[in-house]
């Protein structure tokens, strides 16, 4: 026999999911952008400013300094944010949900 709960769940709500996913959503669309914009400025920058990226940082040339030391911990900190801002935007919500199931 299915139980009858007489208050209802603010927490798995439509509204609620709907809230969440959405605000996940354009986080992770903002996130996405800023991975394509630095992998797709390397190869512009090696293209348009060839002497520039040529340079010598640290005995690598700035290319390789930039695409084989530092792109992984851009992509860390990209997900580092992610996963900070989404636990965030849940815990509001949930916030959310439980204040107006108490007014």
């Amino acid at each position: 026999m299915k139980e009858s709960n007489p208050t209802p769940d603010p927490i798995h709500s439509d509204a609620f999911l709907a809230r969440l996913m959405s605000g996940q959503l354009k986080l992770s669309i903002a996130c996405a952008f800023c991975f394509i914009v630095a992998l797709v400025a390397l190869p512009l920058l090696n293209y348009f400013q060839p002497e520039f990226m040529a340079q010598r940082v640290f005995g690598f040339t700035l290319t390789w300094l930039i695409l084989g030391v530092l792109f992984f911990p851009f992509v860390w900190i990209i997900s580092y944010i992610f996963i900070q801002r989404s636990i965030a935007l849940e815990d509001a919500e949930a916030k959310a949900a439980l204040d107006g199931l108490k007014k």
